[in-house]
């Protein structure tokens, strides 16, 4: 089975309506799997930034 994916597009705004930014991600369309037929059991291991950067400074100091 192939997993589709999509693009999700967002405008942030200010209190004025002004574009702050724009911010897009892109996601899996997991909807399509049934479990027990595509997938046993799932997860999304997602890491926070300052949790990256930590390792990134320490494997810099390292070398």
């Amino acid at each position: 089975m192939v997993i589709t994916l999509k693009w999700i597009y967002k405008v942030k705004l200010d209190e004025l309506g002004g574009i702050l930014k724009n911010k897009a991600r892109l996601v899996a369309r997991g909807y399509r799997q049934e479990e027990g037929v595509d997938f046993e059991e799932s997860f999304a291991l997602v890491a926070r930034l300052e949790a990256i950067r930590i390792f990134l400074a320490y494997a810099a100091h390292k070398n």
